[in-house]
């Protein structure tokens, strides 16, 4: 089973969540501060971070900012506050998902299998693809831009590749949230609208004027043109 780390001051909260995903498997590690959260990820190595957005003294979009500067390691934000631009940030950060609190523990689960699942296979296998100067390995699953490794999360890498197995068909906001998150409500589309920003300021030249990945108004996104 995934190894966990949690991260939240709350002590309800973090007993609860950490009872009950102990009783599913998990080995799991709970700590009440971003600093020691920050302290236990080269002892523990978890498999995936669920990170409080409102911690004390080092906030989560702070720890998630430290964290994206040397790992891809998968995050879940978890937030009381599900509608605020706390959220937002948080994805802006490096978030790979978000989860508003209180969640049953059969919701925390699915959603960590969910990302875990981005990591392990995220669309499929296949060859390497030249995009222009960018060059996407679907069996090695990296990408390559003008011969320098660019390091992507798994909801960003995910999303990259399956925009560019279909150059220039659109998808909605909701085709990429139900299969890049695999949220098969009407989910949230700022899951994916911050997931596509922060990957154009990883893949792009120009963030303003995107070569690789294009907005189609009211409606979604599209891989290339390429010009």
């Amino acid at each position: 089973m995934p190894r966990v780390l949690l991260i939240e001051d709350d002590p309800s909260v973090r007993e609860g969540v950490a009872l009950g995903l102990r009783r599913r498997g998990h080995e799991l590690r709970a700590v009440e501060s971003g600093e020691a959260g920050l302290a236990a990820l080269g002892e523990f190595r978890p498999d995936l971070v669920l990170l409080d957005l409102m911690l004390p003294a080092m906030n989560g979009v702070q720890v998630c900012r430290r964290i994206r500067g040397t790992s891809q390691l998968p995050i879940i934000m978890l937030t009381a506050r599900g509608d605020d631009f706390d959220v937002v940030v948080g994805l802006e950060a490096g978030a790979d998902d978000y989860i508003v609190k209180p969640a049953r523990t059969e919701v925390i689960e699915a959603r960590i299998r969910a990302v875990l699942r981005r990591l392990a296979d995220p669309a499929g296998r296949g060859g390497t693809e030249i995009h222009g100067e960018l060059a996407v390995d679907r069996a090695g699953l990296t990408v390559v831009k003008a011969g320098r490794p660019v390091p992507l999360a798994p909801s960003e890498l995910k999303l990259l590749l399956h925009l560019s197995a279909s150059p220039e068909q659109v998808f909605s906001r909701q085709q990429l949230l139900e299969y890049v998150w695999e949220h098969s409500y009407h989910g949230d589309a700022r899951l994916v609208d911050a997931c596509v920003r922060r990957l154009r300021q990883k893949i792009e030249d120009a963030t303003g004027s995107p070569r690789y990945i294009q907005t189609v108004r009211g409606f979604g996104y599209r891989f290339g043109p390429l010009g």
